[in-house]
């Protein structure tokens, strides 16, 4: 790869890290904080919405990586369309979600039927650009595959995303992991620049992982995990790697119907105890993360549950199904 490839990652990765600290100094001063729920003090201090700089991070690093392909390497007018796609998608994306977060998640956000009716329109852009094959297991789907396998893929996977988050580091390290295998994948299928685009997210995500990371001094908020969840689908799309990107969002399924299980009500966050460990908050599992604590609690002899260790946890769960997909897709 080219160095003036690679300086777009840079360029991602610096631009969020650099930005960060004046977000959160910007976000605390206008009031848009929010509690570390899974804190024994319930911190109520903590900026929010951090997912915006990632997503000007990120965007950057792709108009300087279309820059270059126009002027330096003169091939770029193609491939353009797809970038400009993606752009779009994400920022209609980062709009809802920005939205929703001012809205504010304890007052209920956006409604359910509006988010999906939003994200809609969030995937227009690749819908009229026709992305993708439209074949699927060998059956021709034609002008189907843009009016519904599209909008269904970018609504899935980017209200999916959403559902596993709410402790330090989780929903980026997610996105870190995902995009990174996303981006093996497009690099072995001859779609490498799709590598770059999964690359500049997870140089913006790093940058901002370490400001989000335990104890958090920033959380990412809707306008991050929608933004992450589009990314993803539309690498999928673009890629024709959609069934090994489906084997990849296995947790986000199993966190899916253990939401529903609870009617999309139940909190993903833990009961806090006194000596600042964590423990189930209801009498069932509702969530990957109450299942994470429910394993800890089984294997640590001291009992004592930390925030850090359930994000390990299913982070490394993750790996094992992106390792295993590589097995049976590759």
């Amino acid at each position: 790869m080219e160095p003036f490839l690679l300086a777009t990652i840079f360029i991602s990765f610096f631009c969020t890290f650099l930005a960060m600290p004046f977000w959160i100094k910007k976000a605390k001063s206008i009031g848009l904080v929010w509690e570390d729920m899974n804190k024994r003090d319930s911190l109520k201090n903590i900026a929010g919405s951090g997912g915006m700089i990632v997503v000007f991070g990120f965007v950057l690093g792709i108009l300087s990586y279309i820059a270059i392909r126009t002027f330096y390497f003169k091939d770029g007018a193609g491939i353009n369309e797809y970038l400009f796609a993606i752009l779009s998608v994400m920022f209609l994306s980062a709009i809802v979600g920005i939205v929703d977060d001012l809205f504010g998640w304890q007052k209920g956000g956006l409604s359910k039927r509006t988010r999906l009716i939003l994200i809609f329109f969030a995937a227009i852009p690749l819908m009229v650009i026709n992305a993708g094959e439209s074949s699927i297991l060998g059956f021709e789907l034609g002008i189907l595959f843009p009016l519904i396998v599209i909008p269904i893929g970018i609504i899935g996977s980017t209200t999916t995303f959403n559902f596993l988050a709410g402790y330090n580091g989780l929903e980026a390290g997610q996105g870190i992991l995902i995009l990174s295998g996303l981006a093996f994948v497009t690099y072995l299928t001859g779609t490498s620049w799709l590598s770059v685009v999964a690359l500049c997210m997870i140089a913006a995500l790093l940058g901002f992982y370490l400001f989000n990371k335990y104890p958090a001094k920033i959380f990412p908020g809707d306008v991050l995990t929608y933004s992450v969840g589009a990314l993803i689908a539309c690498i999928a799309i673009l890629g024709n790697a959609e069934k090994i990107a489906l084997f990849f969002f296995i947790p986000y399924a199993l966190e899916t119907l253990l939401k529903l299980r609870g009617g999309l009500k139940k909190q993903s966050f833990a009961k806090v105890r006194e000596d600042g460990g964590l423990d189930m908050p209801y009498n069932k599992i509702y969530g990957l993360e109450h299942l994470a604590i429910a394993i800890l609690k089984k294997i640590k002899k001291s009992g004592k549950i930390k925030e850090i260790e359930v994000v390990w946890l299913i982070h490394s769960f993750q790996i094992i199904i992106i390792l295993i997909g590589f097995l049976l897709f590759l």
